[in-house]
């Protein structure tokens, strides 16, 4: 058996999000169709995680095991040969037994980009949320650095759909360090958000939050009472998923056999 690790980076605009869904085209079910083809395998791909409809990566992380006598050049050369144009291999490696894109993943970096010009360009407009308004962008820095720490972050992710669950859902999470900035042109406005793990809509509640916050709705020192008062309704708006992007994923060192 030979186990492997692949680095993927894809444009989500046209898919489903990561996750395989019936009748759905999604970035996982696309990668295993095709290594099910090269293999002639039930293969299973593990993600480091789960992006959502329109999400796009730089440094997703999947691993499977096969049979195949391919190596690690010969499925990144033949994946990219036969997946759609929006998803690529980046990087592909043999490893072994232990590793796993999930279980492995120490750390994750997220990052939003907010386009600030009066007009967005034609080419950008999928990849970034076009907010061209007025806003205080020193109050947002000081909300922005609050989201560090170890919190219960339960008003800045989505509902499972079921209140039974979410009572029972681990809420808290450790984010590592955050950093809002202007991109060197003046025309961005990147929050980057480095963490162990996110709940679901997580970064897109954390960016809605800091909007209302440049916007004047909330404080900077909102962000504090938020966490005590485990409301999602009373946080900002869940913004649109084009402009997040998984940067990279943090991981234990691939055991190689």
């Amino acid at each position: 058996m030979h186990y492997f690790k692949l680095t993927i980076a894809y444009d989500g605009t046209d898919f489903h999000g990561w996750q395989i869904q019936a009748s759905k085209p999604t970035v996982q079910g696309e990668i295993v169709a095709v290594l099910r083809r090269l293999t002639q395998e039930n293969i299973q791909l593990y993600g480091a995680g789960r992006t959502d409809a329109g999400v796009h990566a730089l440094g997703q992380v999947g691993s499977f095991r096969t049979r195949s006598g391919l190596s690690a050049t010969e499925f990144q050369r033949a994946l990219n040969a036969l997946l759609p144009a929006g998803i690529r291999i980046v990087g592909a490696e043999e490893t072994g037994p232990d590793y796993n894109a999930r279980w492995s993943a120490k750390g994750k970096i997220y990052r939003y980009r907010m386009y600030r010009g009066k007009v967005v360009p034609p080419f950008l407009w999928r990849y970034v949320l076009h907010y061209p308004f007025p806003l205080d962008e020193d109050a947002m820095h000081e909300a922005a650095v609050r989201f560090a720490g170890t919190h219960d972050f339960t008003s800045f992710a989505a509902s499972t759909g079921s209140e039974d669950d979410d009572r029972e859902r681990n809420m808290v999470r450790e984010i590592f360090s955050t950093e809002l900035k202007r991109t060197d042109d003046g025309e961005e406005l990147w929050f980057t958000v480095h963490g162990r793990s996110f709940l679901r809509y997580m970064v897109r509640k954390m960016v809605g939050t800091l909007l209302d916050v440049g916007r004047g709705k909330l404080k900077p020192a909102d962000i504090d009472a938020l966490y005590e008062l485990k409301d999602r309704s009373k946080s900002g708006p869940t913004v649109p998923p084009q402009g997040l992007y998984m940067v990279r994923v943090e991981q234990d060192e691939p055991f190689r056999g």
